[in-house]
């Protein structure tokens, strides 16, 4: 794949973020985010069958400081996995790498089943940990890309506490293979290993379908990739809701790079935030020795101290997973109504309070086995919720460049610091079998996460329903703004005069080497007629043969010369749109002489199917460069709209939109030829299907020009009729339509912005659960789309009728009301949502719970309409 770099201009983050929640959206939860569900499997696996590990007939026979061992180098490799692949995901991409780790855990967990000595152990858990750690960096970087900012913080934490329900499903699962009745003492805990890779395999599935991050492909030279990803995207969420998207936001200027400098990754974390790198160490510290000490170490502390037996340890795991996965679920929604700081401080900080009276209690003895799980559960339910927004943190506050290896390296360096040390001290402290010595881990888990709260306090960033970019601006986005890149990018990106002319002395090249392919060409023709006239008819078929393919490798070098010179003129032009139409024509140009590589190699082939294959293949390439010469076309009516005024530039804007549509429809033309040269007919079908789905919008967009330009005529016409006089009529009129429509829109946004306020302001913020906004029967939750989130859109309508209804008839019950206007036919909620925002803005009065009357009668009581 030819990637070509420059400064570009996209909206590809704001069309993201301005999604409404849809199946896509699922997708990705499902897919991506389950990797918490394997991480708190393969934990709480461990704690659940540590007792069974330990006593004889295990086949493996380690003793409970080995469990502990066994824990901290499982996390090890979790750390150094985090890192490596970390690194992998911000240079290759983040779907590449999420499957790669995703194999690396299945076979290593796979491996553990099979475990026969303490060492083979050791090195399983090791490799296990590295494929899970891989995971957090591709993961929660893909996943905070493509989730829409208004609903991350929520979503963020509920996908990382879905670790508990790997947690629960791991305990509730070695209850069943720790039963000695079903599975025997050696075999029921290597089963219970082995169910982690068929939850794997089930995802790996899943995961096919789930996109290339878009904002990690237009930073790195694929804008045109990622722009069809977010079509693609755009068009399945807006076929399923129905709904009209909102306009994006603003756009961002970036410097693409084919790779950034890892000096330039490891400076940024340190020179450009320096408090944020000191927050992200202290969070993940903090929550790495509490979490990872005692949930590796549950089952034995319960055994030693409360002497709980192994078969039941895993029901008290199941239900102090539970209350882990409460916390992110009941206080997410809190960490984008009440903000980021005050939630992370008071999570972290009343974890730490609860601890206090729990190492009392249990030093003192006062604790049974089933009070004491309840205290824990109390403090993780807090915990929980902190140590999720730990991820969330970090994965918000670093470059979009850097995002992936910024989490790798915090997560390794707090859970080196706490995740090693809290299962080694934990184990070897409850080994001792003395309470005064396990306090002491409670005591230095409890400050660790103070101290996380109190840096939370002081250095935390109010990252609530912002944009990633706004949070933390990309780096090539910078040195957009800036002109200036460090030495080694200049080196590297920046051509030098000389470098310029490369790609013109590369045009003269294959022009050179076209004429040569020319004169092969006519030879053969040449030695064609020799041979006819000796009468040897197959070596006339084969030089014909040659000689035609001759012509096309002079063909094909000729397009690649117009390649050459296309990109020369993107690289010498300073005009944003005249740039980007050159590049679209090289890249055309490239596509064109693809097809007649696949054209020469169909010549040639040696069977027919081969052949048919080739030249399926050379369709594919012709219909890419027809979609890049569309382009090519929509951007310079693109450039020509803006330039224009009036009717003029609403011709060159539907000639735009007409251009882009044919430009979508020879890319599913590619496709299609593309799966029929696979032999995949299927997928061929249902390219066809939207091939021709596409022609019909293309045409379409076509009636849409040819109307623009009738109506730019009659504007024209119109104009040279009439008088001045009424021109300057037509002109007022045009400016106080614009002027309504400039109020009814300035309308719109203060009704959604009292709407945030009441969500974010007073009692309401701290409702606890998911909030209403993930309820949706529609969706089944997490319905938030910005059309959606109450009638701001299309108020007016509404809150008109309801005015006009109560002007005639006076103060009338709510539910005549409803009649009147006929709000059963507005949709579900539209009534209520009307009501209140009439109020609010005092087109209607409320005079009782039940009665409203128009703006100027008597209020008898004040409050909210209540809902339907």
């Amino acid at each position: 794949m030819t990637i070509q770099t420059g400064t570009i201009e996209t909206r590809v983050p704001s069309r993201m973020d301005r999604l409404p929640w849809a199946r896509f959206h699922w997708r990705i939860v499902v897919g991506l985010g389950t990797v918490w569900i394997l991480d708190g499997l393969e934990v709480t696996m461990v704690g659940s069958v540590a007792a069974r590990l330990v006593e004889p007939g295990s086949g493996i026979n380690l003793s409970s400081g080995q469990i502990g061992t066994a824990a901290a180098i499982y996390v090890l490799g979790a750390c150094l996995g985090a890192l490596f692949f970390g690194q992998l995901t911000d240079m290759l991409g983040r779907k590449k790498l999420f499957m790669l780790t995703l194999l690396v855990y299945l076979v290593a967990t796979v491996a553990t089943a099979f475990a026969f000595s303490p060492w083979y152990f050791y090195l399983a858990r090791f490799f296990t940990g590295a494929g899970i750690g891989g995971e957090y960096a591709a993961i929660n970087s893909a996943i905070d890309e493509l989730i829409p900012a208004r609903v991350r913080g929520r979503v963020d934490l509920i996908i990382n506490g879905s670790y508990w329900l790997g947690a629960a499903g791991g305990a509730a699962a070695a209850v069943f293979f720790l039963n000695e009745a079903i599975f025997a003492t050696w075999l029921g805990w290597r089963v219970a290993f082995a169910v982690g890779a068929v939850l794997g395999v089930g995802i790996i599935l899943v995961r096919r379908h789930v996109p290339e991050s878009p904002r990690w492909l237009f930073i790195h030279g694929r804008q045109d990739e990622a722009e069809r990803i977010v079509d693609r995207i755009e068009r399945e969420v807006a076929g399923e809701t129905g709904e009209e998207l909102a306009e994006p936001g603003d756009s961002i200027t970036v410097r693409q790079r084919r790779r950034i400098p890892f000096r330039m990754i490891a400076e940024t974390a340190f020179k450009l935030y320096p408090r944020r790198s000191v927050l992200g160490i202290a969070l993940f510290t903090g929550q790495a020795f509490l979490y990872n000490g005692l949930t590796f170490n549950l089952g034995t502390l319960l055994s030693t101290f409360y002497g709980v037996a192994s078969a039941v340890v895993p029901v008290f795991i199941v239900l102090y997973a539970l209350s882990n996965f409460a916390g992110p679920v009941l206080l997410g929604r809190l960490f984008d109504t009440i903000g980021r700081i005050p939630m992370i401080a008071g999570t972290y900080l009343g974890s730490a309070a609860l601890t206090i009276p729990l190492v009392v209690l249990f030093l003192n003895g006062a604790l049974s086995s089933w009070t004491f799980l309840a205290m824990v559960m109390a403090i993780f339910f807090l915990a929980s919720a902190g140590a999720s927004s730990a991820y969330l943190t970090v994965s918000e506050i670093f470059p979009m460049e850097t995002r992936a290896l910024a989490i790798a390296f915090f997560y390794a360096v707090g859970t080196a610091v706490g995740g090693i040390t809290g299962p080694l001290l934990f184990g070897q402290l409850i080994d001792t079998e003395q309470r005064g010595y396990v306090i002491i881990a409670f005591l230095i888990g409890a400050g660790v996460m103070a101290l996380g709260g109190v840096a939370e306090l002081f250095l935390g960033v109010r990252a609530e329903q912002t944009s990633l970019e706004n949070l933390a601006k990309p780096l090539t986005a910078q040195e957009a703004e800036e002109g200036t890149e460090d030495q080694e990018g200049t080196q590297q990106e920046v051509e030098t005069p000389q470098q310029q002319s490369q790609q013109r002395q590369e045009a003269i090249r294959c022009r050179v080497e076209a004429e040569h392919a020319r004169s092969q060409a006519a030879e053969r023709r040449a030695r064609i007629h020799e041979l006819r006239s000796e009468g040897t008819s197959e070596q006339v078929q084969a030089e014909q043969t040659m000689a035609e393919v001759a012509d096309l490798h002079a063909q094909e070098l000729e397009e690649r010369a117009n390649a050459h010179d296309e990109f020369a003129v993107a690289e010498e032009s300073r005009d944003e749109h005249a740039a980007a139409v050159a590049t679209c024509r090289a890249r055309a140009a490239e596509e064109r002489a693809a097809a007649l590589v696949e054209q020469a190699t169909a010549l040639t082939a040696e069977s027919d199917t081969e052949s048919r294959r080739d030249q399926e293949r050379s369709e594919a390439a012709t219909e890419r460069a027809r979609a890049q010469e569309q382009r090519a076309l929509a951007e310079q009516s693109r450039s020509e709209a803006g330039e224009a005024e009036g009717a003029d530039a609403t011709v060159s804007q539907a000639r735009a939109d007409m251009h882009l549509a044919w430009a979508h429809r020879h890319e599913k033309l590619a496709e299609l030829h593309s799966a029929r040269a696979e032999q995949d007919d299927d997928t061929a079908e249902r390219y066809e299907r939207e091939a021709a789905e596409l022609q019909t919008a293309a045409m379409a967009a076509d009636e849409r020009v040819r109307s623009s330009e009738h109506r730019a005529v009659a504007d024209g016409l119109y104009s040279e009729v009439h008088t001045a006089e009424q021109a300057e009529a037509q002109r007022a009129e045009i400016a106080e339509r614009e002027r309504q429509a400039r109020e009814t829109e300035q309308h719109i946004r203060e009704r959604v912005a009292r709407r945030q306020a009441r969500e974010r302001q007073g009692l309401r913020r701290f409702i606890p659960g998911p909030g209403s906004v993930l309820g949706s029967a529609r969706m089944g939750g997490l319905d938030v789309s910005p059309a959606r989130t109450g009638i701001e859109s299309e108020p007016d309508r509404e809150i008109n009728m309801l005015v006009r209804a109560l002007n005639e008839h006076g103060p009338t019950d709510r539910q005549q009301l409803a009649r009147l206007v006929g709000a059963r036919y507005w949709g579900p909620g539209r009534f209520g949502q009307a009501l209140t925002v009439a109020v609010d803005e005092g087109n209607i009065r409320r005079l009782s719970r039940r009665m409203y009357g128009p703006a100027d009668s008597a209020d008898e009581s004040a409050g909210d309409p209540t809902q339907d």
